[in-house]
């Protein structure tokens, strides 16, 4: 265990040292959270941000104020655009996220991706706890590689983790950790749109439950995803008229 957590600070320290400004992106669940506490046990010059989508679980706010709390790191919070918002919901309602995978992913641009790209802007490099057992949809993933999508590098330290892994590391280290992961929930993400897991379902079974597994991102890992780098319309620009739209 200790030489995977080792090979960890190594590629954050590579990635500190090659690509600064560095960031990491952190949704608070528990693989974020392992990264949180190596940056600030190793007082790595890496800067943490989250996005804030406005649909979050309360236990995510909890550990959000926790974490403030229990590490002496800056935390950035990085919120969706109001006109955006508002011009989506006036279109497709409010939970208009469940009536096709295509209104879906319009929300998570609005919610996640739009966000996202201004919490980047002007990064060398962008660190994420995405690991390959997680989904179908990560088998491709590697430790570092250009992301074409957001124009920088891309880190993912703790690919080869398992989840026994990671929560071994939590146990051990007295980690804070989103208290939903008690409650069935190992993939977190907005509250309308993850749900708690039955016993053998795969880990990310609990988030979009009602679409196919291989429709399960929201775009903010799009590069890795063999169909939308040719055009499904996942990582294409939203372009919303604020000026015409109601608001």
């Amino acid at each position: 265990m200790q030489q995977k957590i080792d090979g960890v600070v190594a590629v954050l320290q590579q990635a500190q040292r090659s690509y600064s400004p560095v960031c990491f992106a952190n949704s608070f669940g528990a693989e974020d959270m392992v990264l949180i506490d190596l940056i600030a046990k190793h007082r790595l010059d890496i800067s943490i941000f989250s996005l804030d989508t406005g649909r979050l679980p309360q236990e995510t706010y909890d550990l959000m104020q926790e974490v403030r709390r229990h590490y002496a790191v800056p935390l950035q919070v990085y919120f969706p655009e109001s006109v955006r918002v508002e011009e989506y919901v006036a279109r497709r309602g409010i939970n208009g996220f469940y009536d096709s995978v295509e209104n879906r992913k319009e929300c998570c641009y609005v919610r996640k991706v739009e966000p996202l790209r201004r919490a980047l802007a002007g990064k060398g490099a962008w660190i994420t706890g995405m690991r390959r057992d997680q989904a179908v949809t990560r088998g491709s993933l590697e430790v570092s590689a250009y992301d074409a999508d957001f124009g920088l590098r891309k880190y993912n330290p703790l690919l080869d983790w398992t989840n026994k892994e990671v929560w071994a590391y939590i146990r051990q280290h007295d980690v804070p950790y989103n208290k939903l992961h008690d409650r069935f929930y190992p993939s977190l993400g907005c509250a309308p749109c993850t749900r708690s897991i039955s016993p053998g379902e795969d880990i990310r079974a609990g988030r979009w439950w009602w679409e196919r597994p291989e429709n399960k991102e929201c775009g903010l890992h799009a590069s890795h995803i063999p169909q939308m780098a040719h055009g499904c319309g996942v990582v294409r620009e939203i372009s919303i008229d604020i000026d015409n739209a109601q608001k």
